[in-house]
C-alpha cells in the first residue's frame, strides 16, 4: 500500500487546514489509519486514528475538539481536518496504515506498517 499526503501549508494561528491521505491498492477497507506528526528535534507524536469502518476514532489530548479524522472508503482517502491551529501544531504530518487490528485506533507508531512521505504544516503566530 502506498500513501500520499497533501494539504499542508502555511497558516496563521487560529486558521484551518484539511490534510488528505490517498491510499493505493484494493485493501483500503481492511486497514486502520493514523496521523502522526514530528517537529524538528522532537519524537514522532500520535495525532489521531480511525478504524476500518470509521465508527471509532482516537485523538491526542491537545487535538480533541480541534482535529477531526475521517475516511471515505469509496475514495480510498483519509482526512484530518484541523481547526484552531496553534504554533505548537507546526510539524511534518504523516499518514500511516495498519492491518493487524483494523478495528482498533492504536497510538503507537511502531504498529503501523505503511507510511506516507509527510506534508509540512506551519502555523505562524
Amino acid at each position: 500500500m502506498q500513501l500520499v499526503e497533501s494539504g499542508g501549508g502555511l497558516v496563521q494561528a487560529g486558521g484551518s487546514l484539511r490534510l488528505s491521505c490517498a491510499a493505493s491498492g484494493r485493501t483500503f477497507r481492511t486497514h486502520a489509519f493514523g496521523w502522526f506528526r514530528q517537529a524538528p528535534g522532537k519524537e514522532r507524536e500520535f495525532v489521531a486514528a480511525i478504524n476500518w469502518s470509521g465508527d471509532s476514532t482516537n485523538y491526542l489530548d491537545s487535538g480533541k475538539g480541534r482535529f477531526t479524522i475521517s475516511r471515505d472508503n469509496a475514495k480510498n482517502t483519509v482526512y484530518l481536518q484541523m481547526n484552531g491551529l496553534k504554533p505548537e501544531d507546526t510539524a511534518v504530518y504523516y499518514c500511516a496504515a495498519e492491518s493487524n487490528y483494523p478495528d482498533l485506533t492504536r497510538t503507537r507508531a511502531v504498529v503501523y506498517d505503511y507510511w506516507g512521505q509527510g506534508t509540512q504544516v506551519t502555523v505562524s503566530s
